[in-house]
């Protein structure tokens, strides 16, 4: 809610759903990005980020009535981001150890 708050004080209301959806639909793969252990081959990746396209726009309708959507995926990606920097500090160390 407190990010649905600034852009409407900030930017008002034209283009609010197009805002959203473009910081979701960032959020989101950057997410999926972290969270996925392994790389998929190009057809299958580009299916995933279509369908992430196409379920962003689901989750910006949420995000519309005020659920903290956009926040969650904020708090995902950065949680995400600290647990993949320590793993690769963990591996790193026990790398340099052997």
């Amino acid at each position: 809610m407190f990010i649905f708050d600034y852009i409407v004080e900030n930017y008002g209301t034209d283009n609010i759903f197009l805002i959203l959806y473009v910081l979701n639909l960032i959020f989101g793969a950057i997410a999926f990005k972290l969270g996925f252990a392994r790389q998929l081959p190009l057809l299958k990746s580009i299916f995933v980020y279509f369908m992430l396209a196409i379920g962003t726009y689901i989750i910006t309708i949420f995000s519309i009535f005020k659920m903290p959507m956009t926040e969650s995926l904020i708090i995902i990606s950065i949680v995400l981001g600290i647990y993949r920097l320590r793993l690769h500090k963990q591996r790193n160390e026990r790398n340099s150890a052997q």
